[in-house]
């Protein structure tokens, strides 16, 4: 089976030369927007073992010399492909750590001895105990440091620094505010190794490690810019499309303590790693017209006059020749012969993405429509990752669905139990307490049970423990519950509804398992039964570890197995987003439109999942609850729509589909 088919979508091809010319004056012209050197790969994978091959060299180099290799690494997520390389650079081709020394270039305070608070730890665990590396040349914070000598600490850290003349080697990656290491928003250029308080961003960031949000630590102590600067090479790894808004500005604009990876652009040998998803908003990929001739596709052409539009702040009908020629797009004049040709092309192309019908209009021409008329009705199965996904990301379009008259089911892939908070066990169990202490009195077992649950949760659990099977079980049922009433509310039939709790989700913590085949044939189980005509995934490809992802890869794996069927022949994948974003333009392949009446059906579908308003344990930093955030969304894509001249709607859902 296959298990990682996300990170195979690519949703346009980027051509190679545009990140990876062999012709020098070709590649400074591409690059001229670019403050600091960045190396663009085709995927993570190739750009880490690039990374890797790069560090070897340098080790084996310093090993030559009869001199220590000084390296400075960091945790996190980025650094991994790297070292699993190093590690089989080590294991199959004989490269050594004997004359290696690391400093770990931060650690969250105070430190502490378990594994999944120590970025220590991390490093240890993927790379120093899986090679021939000497313990003793591995610096790094410990437990010993307290509040007490903390500064003493970082003093003592930068002349150890010193000792070993300075490090050769630097591997950081970004975080989403711009930080490197713990150099928070308005860091300096002068500082040292300190300790840091950490952004909102930064511990959203670490939520992933923790299974309460009051866990996450609130500081760390972080080599300081000036010690990272002063190191003779640094590198920054950016995997992901979340990463690109942020690298855009690292790499393309000023130098600002507001984004503290920007001061790499005054060191003289620092490189950026990046892979496509990351390097997406770079001028070079995202807007290649303005640094040389394009190869011009129908979405870079709908990207390019989307572009325009909003440059000249007009509708696509009232573009001219010159606003063409004047901003760069004087190849779409020659390609096409006039505005006006470009002009009606791409109207009508954005045009016909737009149907009130979803699943297709019954007795239509749909030659131009985003889906087929026949068959009708269709059998429409919706996976949602967590129980409330479903309408957060398409409620409107679940709507259309249903009351066209298509058979549609909804799958719930996870429990989503560790997303509920201990209150609403607490005030679900005391109900159910007082329910059967009025109705079955004598059932001693039951009135045990709540009482034991209770008592753990108020009085037992500690910051940090795991709950009992039993409080995970409450969770689930309580997410159950709400999904149900959301689908009873949308007229969605009862049968209809699924729970897959698929097992890689259910480790009753916040790191989850891995994708296995038991995910992945639970999900063929229920394709087969339902032989849909129409499937809709959560394609959320900016959250690269993230549980949407796994559950992306476990029905696009279970699709895989089942694409020789007649009847999987026949069907159609859509893919939708989240409450955070929407499909850029140039990709949206279907727009269904909500009006006033549906939009508020759909908040109040949302507002059924109750455990998720306030109480959520991950709601983040956005302070939008999630029927806030799905609305602004839809709204916003609608708006755009409208300002290119396009009819104008409440709101706007937008799918792109999956190609098998």
């Amino acid at each position: 089976m296959k298990y990682d088919l996300s990170s195979k979508i690519t949703l346009e091809r980027t051509p190679e030369r545009y990140y990876r010319s062999n012709d020098m004056i070709e590649s400074l012209r591409q690059t001229r927007y670019e403050k600091l050197r960045t190396k663009i790969f085709s995927e993570s994978d190739e750009g880490a073992n690039f990374i890797a091959q790069n560090m070897a060299t340098l080790i084996r180099e310093k090993e030559k010399q009869g001199e220590r290799c000084i390296l400075g690494l960091s945790g996190g997520l980025s650094p991994l492909g790297v070292y699993e390389e190093l590690v089989r650079l080590h294991q199959e081709e004989g490269l050594s750590f004997a004359d290696v020394v690391v400093f770990n270039v931060s650690e969250f305070f105070p430190v502490s001895d378990r594994e999944m608070y120590s970025n220590a730890q991390l490093l240890k665990k993927h790379l120093l105990d899986r090679v021939d590396f000497t313990p003793e040349n591995f610096y790094t914070p410990d437990s010993t440091v307290n509040r007490t000598n903390v500064y003493e600490f970082c003093r003592h850290y930068e002349e150890l620094i010193e000792q070993h003349d300075g490090l050769d080697l630097v591997l950081v990656s970004v975080g989403m505010v711009g930080n490197i290491a713990y150099n928070e928003p308005g860091s300096q250029i002068s500082t040292l190794t300190r300790l840091m308080l950490l952004d909102n961003e930064s511990q959203r960031d670490l939520k992933h490690y923790y299974s309460s949000i009051s866990e996450i630590p609130d500081s760390a102590i972080t080599m300081g810019l000036a010690t990272l600067l002063n190191a003779k090479e640094v590198v920054l790894l950016a995997w992901g499309e979340r990463k690109s808004s942020i690298l855009k500005e690292i790499v393309e604009g000023k130098v600002d303590d507001n984004v503290p990876a920007s001061f790499l652009q005054l060191h003289k040998n620092a490189m950026v790693a990046v892979d496509l998803n990351a390097a997406q908003q770079l001028t070079r990929i995202s807007h290649p017209w303005l640094v040389g001739p394009c190869e011009w596709t129908d979405k870079l052409i709908r990207r390019a006059i989307v572009w325009l539009c909003a440059q000249t702040n007009k509708p696509i009908l009232k573009l001219t020749n010159k606003d063409y020629n004047q901003h760069g797009l004087d190849e779409l004049l020659a390609q096409y012969g006039s505005a006006y040709n470009v002009n009606i092309d791409i109207f009508n192309d954005l045009q016909h993405t737009i149907t009130g019908w979803p699943g297709g209009k019954p007795n239509a021409d749909d030659s131009n429509r985003p889906e087929r008329a026949t068959p009708y009705p269709k059998r429409v199965l919706v996976f949602s990752p967590h129980p409330d996904d479903d309408v957060i990301s398409m409620g409107g379009t679940l709507q259309r669905l249903v009351d066209q008259n298509h058979d549609v089911h909804v799958a719930y892939q996870t429990s989503g139990n560790i997303a509920v908070g201990d209150e609403e066990v607490i005030r679900y169990v005391s109900l159910m307490q007082n329910i059967v202490t009025k109705f079955d009195s004598k059932n001693a077992e039951i009135r045990e049970k709540y009482t034991e649950i209770l008592h753990f949760l108020k009085t037992t659990k500690q910051t940090g423990d795991s709950d009992t099977k039993d409080v995970l079980f409450v969770k689930a049922q309580i997410r159950r519950e709400e999904a149900r009433s959301a689908c009873r509310f949308m007229g969605i039939k009862p049968e209809n509804v699924h729970f897959l709790d698929l097992p890689f989700y259910e480790t009753g913590k916040v790191q989850k398992g891995k994708l296995s085949d038991d995910d992945i044939i639970k999900v063929i189980a229920l394709l087969e039964e339902a032989q849909p005509h129409q499937i809709f995934v959560a394609g959320d490809l900016a959250d690269p570890h993230g549980t949407h992802k796994v559950c992306l890869d476990a029905a696009l794996a279970a699709i895989d197995e089942l694409k020789t069927k007649e009847w999987m022949k026949e069907c159609r994948i859509w893919m939708y987003r989240g409450a955070w974003a929407e499909w850029e333009i140039d990709h949206i392949e279907m727009a269904v439109p909500i009006s006033p009446e549906q939009l508020r059906k759909k908040r109040n579908s949302i507002l059924k999942h109750q455990s998720q308003m306030e109480s959520a344990p991950f709601l983040g930093n956005d302070e939008r609850l999630f029927w806030q955030r799905a609305e602004e969304r839809n709204l916003a894509t609608a708006i755009l729509y409208n300002s290119l001249g396009l009819a104008s709607y409440e709101a706007i859902e937008a799918f792109v589909e999956y190609q098998l």
